[in-house]
């Protein structure tokens, strides 16, 4: 009778911990998939995600274009100033002034001509090294804003923001309705690039479940 007892004893405990190792497995199992499903549940889906990639902000996409445009005439400046190396600028345009019909003793003609008698190889290419510079920043600007990158607004707001002083300077120093044009535009971009930034801080990080 003991022997048996203890025989059945033993079976018991057996069956026991069989169950209790069934049991952790299955709770083992249960926090592998909710685990695996945690991030389906606390993420977007692609549809979501695409849809709110196509969605551009159209005044940003504006400023862009206005990038590139900027970019575009540096270039054609930065171009224009190394075509010009090594050649007779006074007799360029000269040439240029009796193709166009002008007057070669008018006071305009003469004015360029005596601009263009202290332009020289050096300052050639100093002004095509500066405008290539300007056109690959008014590039990189296009692009932060037009893919609606933090480190686009934030580069276009200082560029910005440095050129307004002497923009305002050279409108002192001469009015002209292009100088007062440029500086608008870039105060109304400078406004609302500034409000952009300000209202993406104040907004509180929020995650989407489903």
């Amino acid at each position: 009778m003991p022997a048996k007892r203890a025989r059945n004893d033993g079976k018991t405990a057996l069956m026991g911990s069989g169950e209790l190792g069934h049991t952790r497995s299955r709770k083992i199992n249960r926090t592998v998939r909710s685990t695996a499903e945690l991030p389906e549940t606390m993420t977007d889906s692609p549809s979501q995600l695409d849809q709110e990639r196509q969605h551009h902000n159209k005044v940003l996409v504006l400023i862009a274009a206005y990038k590139f445009a900027l970019a575009l005439l540096f270039i054609s400046i930065g171009v224009g100033a190394l075509h010009l190396v090594h050649k007779d600028i006074e007799d360029l345009l000269a040439r240029l002034a009796l193709d166009l019909r002008f007057n070669p003793e008018s006071k305009f003609v003469n004015f360029l001509l005596d601009k263009a008698s202290l332009l020289n190889d050096p300052m050639l290419r100093r002004i095509g090294a500066v405008a290539f510079s300007y056109a690959g920043l008014s590039a990189a600007e296009g692009i932060g804003l037009y893919l609606e990158k933090a480190w686009g607004e934030y580069l276009t707001l200082v560029v910005t923001a440095s050129f307004l002083p002497w923009e305002i300077f050279e409108i002192i120093h001469r009015l002209t309705w292009v100088r007062v044009g440029l500086l608008l535009v870039n105060i109304l971009v400078f406004i609302y690039l500034l409000g952009l930034v300000s209202s993406r801080k104040k907004k509180p990080a929020v995650l989407v479940v489903q």
